[in-house]
């Protein structure tokens, strides 16, 4: 019986790998030759945005993916209510090595209504990292709010994508991925803008943990490697983009340092003006200021960011990398390393990521339905303690589902089975020592159970199982 048990446990568990699809990050691991490329989310919509709004298609929450070629403008078609906060996001990812031209080569993105009406303010990601081509992104925004007079009614509205860049960079067509969330409305009151004063901006030092953790970069938001406070360390190759994510709560705020070592090599002592750049992006993949990219001449570098508390209250606020922390979540970290760099660091470079989540966490702002992807979890603490990717933490979740599932049903199998033989063995004992033998001691309908195969014959014995149930005449 352990036998059929452990092998019932078995099957359930292959049937639970073969049922588990292959996420981003499992497949197509670039060569050493080759710099890796964003990788899409898997099961992502595909949609393709039209040039007329007329002929919009139409966006339904969650991950889609399109293309964009330059001064191409698409629209897509959203129906809203008039209580939810709509969020949409567009990640830009060009190939890596294409030729992009700083601030001038971006997206424009707007949310409108159908008199044409923009909803709030424009988002504008560009690059910034001395010609390096890395995804962009950033997201817009229709509020509700009692400080919001346009955009406030429900009805069909507009995403809006426009890509911008002169004929000097390159012309190929740029890999979008669209997102679009909507944010639970709240239950009781809206919390306050917070005051002046509230909390301090200046940099505090980054941490100084003295064991470092190999953090394993994604290629972008959906293999994001997550990261828990501590000391990180990873490798970046000339070119590549890296991406990060971390657990931070309401009230928490990030203290970063990404850090590139010194060069061992003295085949170059060239001045590089933008070479590493360490960007900061919120749970709904809105862009948390801008990248800071920092210079190199052969000696250690790093780029920080200090950002402010996570606070509801912060969406009242016009400074852009105060507004961005909003809510809590994962928060998304890219690190680049320009192709410039190839001159100090050929094979790529190992660099060091200082990874700080500081203050205490508070509660929440009091959501009328589940906050998530705007809230932390217990299992997301775990899973950036592990290092974990959003895939893997899913498949290990599936994988603990069903071998606890396995584990119930083979207790509730064993339990009947023993229910079973109480049963049978007390019937048995009163067909032979009963006062009659009438037709309820016979086997079939009213008598004892009867085993497929086995004889109806009221003069068989019952079956005897000394491993399971109590002793006969218990």
């Amino acid at each position: 019986m352990v036998t059929g048990r452990t092998t019932y446990r078995g099957i359930a568990v292959l049937a639970a790998l073969a049922a588990v699809p292959i996420l981003p990050g499992a497949v197509g691991v670039a060569s050493a030759d080759d710099v890796p490329h964003y990788r899409m989310a898997e099961g992502a919509t595909k949609i393709a945005g039209s040039p007329k709004s007329t002929d919009a298609p139409s966006l339904k929450p969650g991950l889609h993916t399109d293309a964009i070629k330059r001064g191409e403008q698409k629209w897509y078609a959203v129906n809203l209510d008039a209580r939810t906060n709509a969020y949409f996001s567009a990640v830009a990812a060009p190939t890596p090595g294409t030729k992009v031209t700083d601030y001038g080569d971006k997206l424009t993105l707007s949310v409108q209504d159908s008199n044409g009406t923009t909803c709030g303010s424009e988002a504008r990601p560009s690059f910034n990292g001395g010609g390096m081509a890395y995804p962009i992104a950033d997201y817009v925004t229709r509020r509700i709010g009692a400080d919001r007079t346009e955009c406030q009614k429900a009805g069909p509205y507009y995403l809006v994508i426009t890509r911008e860049g002169s004929k000097t960079s390159g012309p190929d067509t740029w890999p979008l991925e669209i997102n679009y969330l909507n944010e639970p409305r709240l239950e009781g009151s809206t919390p306050a803008k917070p005051g002046q004063g509230t909390w301090s901006t200046e940099t505090p030092a980054p941490r100084t943990d003295a064991t470092k953790r190999r953090a394993r970069g994604g290629t972008g938001f959906n293999d994001a490697g997550s990261v828990a406070p501590g000391v990180w360390k990873d490798r970046i190759r000339p070119g590549e983009t890296r991406f990060y994510r971390v657990p931070v709560d309401w009230g928490q705020r990030l203290n970063l340092s990404a850090e590139l070592p010194n060069a061992t090599s003295a085949r170059s002592s060239a001045f590089l003006a933008r070479v590493l750049g360490l960007a900061v992006y919120n749970p709904a993949r809105g862009a948390v200021g801008d990248p800071s990219f920092v210079s190199y001449t052969g000696k250690p570098a790093a780029a920080k960011e200090f950002t402010a508390p996570v606070d509801y209250g912060n969406r009242f606020d016009s400074t852009g990398s105060v507004n961005a922390m909003r809510f809590a979540g994962w928060y998304y970290l890219a690190v680049s390393l320009h192709p410039d760099a190839t001159q100090y660091f050929p094979k790529g470079a190992e660099f060091t990521l200082r990874v700080d989540v500081r203050g205490t966490a508070k509660a929440g702002p009091g959501y009328a339905g589940p906050a998530g992807v705007f809230s932390v979890t217990p299992e997301d603490h775990e899973t950036a303690q592990k290092g974990q990717t959003a895939q893997e933490a899913a498949k290990s979740g599936t994988l603990m589902t069903v071998a606890y599932a396995g584990i119930g049903t083979g207790v509730v199998l064993l339990l009947g089975l023993g229910a079973w033989t109480l049963v049978a063995r007390r019937s048995a004992a009163g067909a032979t020592g009963g006062p009659s033998a009438g037709p309820a001691a016979a086997g079939g309908p009213g008598g004892r159970p009867t085993l497929p195969g086995q004889s109806t014959d009221s003069t068989q014995q019952a079956p005897q199982n000394t491993r399971f149930g109590p002793p006969q005449g218990w």
